[in-house]
């Protein structure tokens, strides 16, 4: 996928104020460690995660994607009337039905020609939905659209710990398979993606890549089809070294077809913003692009696994701490559980233009008459 006409305008996003610590996770987790005779340190020393958030009990992801999308609206400065299209890409839903999008919509009050829907896809439906959108604005069948998620790990890690601690049949080896469920963050991002006639700033999505390795779809799953509002009470079984493995196999494949489609070279690349796992998962992805690390920005060591959100609450931080430059060509390397691999490609310019300004209050002017 090529584009030519869409913009990644803003972003915004939400993070909870409850910092939970791996320290304090296997505090609550003495019996297992005691019973294992396992080291204090362990949970960070293996996943490079030092805290990640939580949610208030009992919050709904449609009030923080609300919030999330709130702030990207007021960012780009856009005209609610202009975004025809909402997507909600997280896996964290407050119910099964309706989709958690129309709670969204309903909260942004946007309009009733806005087209509205869910997207999961494990840790890259925000990614895969913004692909959609920019298909759209690509078309012509839309001006602006709204991509946004909220992960809630309180459920999936409390409930990890609670069963770590009661099956006391559980080996060392077992217990490896919830570790990447001790890892999960909370968080919420929403980005807007315009036309690039709208566009203040000029920063043109070049290029989408998507491939499917569903080979190793069994090496993560997670429960049964539940939701936030439910009662949710998820468990995960993950074989995270194997993960880890075939999942940066993934991305080496799917890269070299990102840089073609991008109609880049290796070296183009200025910049990157990954999907945050881990440690090992970001030492190991860069040797295997060989990529320099350098170029990379990291949030994983104090946000944890944010799913879905990772990456755009990871590029949303990057952007406001100044780690974009005028004339960076960009990266985005989004990898999930599938194994899916989606990647996508930024010229970034940063700074809003006077022209851009006059032709964004140009089209609000004609839109409200």
């Amino acid at each position: 996928m090529r584009y030519q006409n869409v913009c990644l305008e803003s972003f915004g996003y939400t993070l909870p104020d409850e910092v939970v610590t791996s320290a304090e996770i296997e505090e609550r987790l003495r019996p297992l460690y005691e019973r294992l005779r396992l080291p204090e340190g362990r949970l960070e020393l293996m996943t490079g995660i030092r805290e990640r958030r939580f949610w208030a009990p009992g919050t709904l992801p449609s009030a923080k994607s609300i919030e999330s999308g709130e702030k990207a609206i007021a960012a780009a400065g856009i005209e609610r009337g202009l975004i025809g299209a909402l997507v909600h890409g997280s896996v964290c839903r407050d119910h099964l039905e309706p989709a958690t999008a129309c709670a969204v919509h309903h909260g942004l009050g946007l309009s009733e020609e806005c087209a509205i829907y869910d997207v999961s896809n494990a840790c890259l439906g925000l990614l895969n939905g913004m692909l959609q959108v920019a298909n759209m604005i690509e078309l012509g069948q839309i001006r602006a659209g709204l991509v946004v998620g909220t992960e809630s790990s309180r459920p999936l890690v409390e409930t990890t710990i609670d069963q770590l601690n009661r099956d006391t049949s559980l080996t060392r080896a077992q217990m490896k398979l919830a570790v990447a469920s001790l890892t999960i963050g909370s968080g919420s991002c929403a980005m807007l993606l315009v036309d690039k006639e709208l566009s203040q700033l000029g920063n043109r999505l070049t290029s989408g890549t998507a491939r499917a390795y569903t080979a190793h779809h069994q090496l993560c799953h997670n429960g049964h089809d539940e939701a936030i509002g439910s009662g949710m009470a998820p468990l995960m079984d993950t074989d995270s070294e194997k993960l880890l493995i075939e999942g940066v196999a993934a991305a080496r494949r799917t890269f070299d077809f990102h840089l073609e489609e991008a109609s880049w070279q290796r070296a183009d690349v200025n910049k990157t913003f990954c999907h945050q796992v881990g440690a090992a998962h970001r030492k190991l992805l860069f040797e295997s692009l060989q990529l320099d690390p350098v170029m990379d920005f990291p949030t994983v060591v104090f946000l944890g696994n944010m799913g879905s959100v990772s990456l755009p609450i990871t590029m949303a931080m990057g952007i406001e701490q100044g780690w974009l430059q005028r004339d960076d060509r960009v990266s985005l390397l989004g990898i999930g559980s599938g194994i899916n691999v989606v990647m996508a490609g930024v010229a970034w310019q940063g700074m809003p233009s006077e022209p851009h300004k006059a032709r964004r209050n140009a089209l609000s002017e004609r839109l409200s008459i």
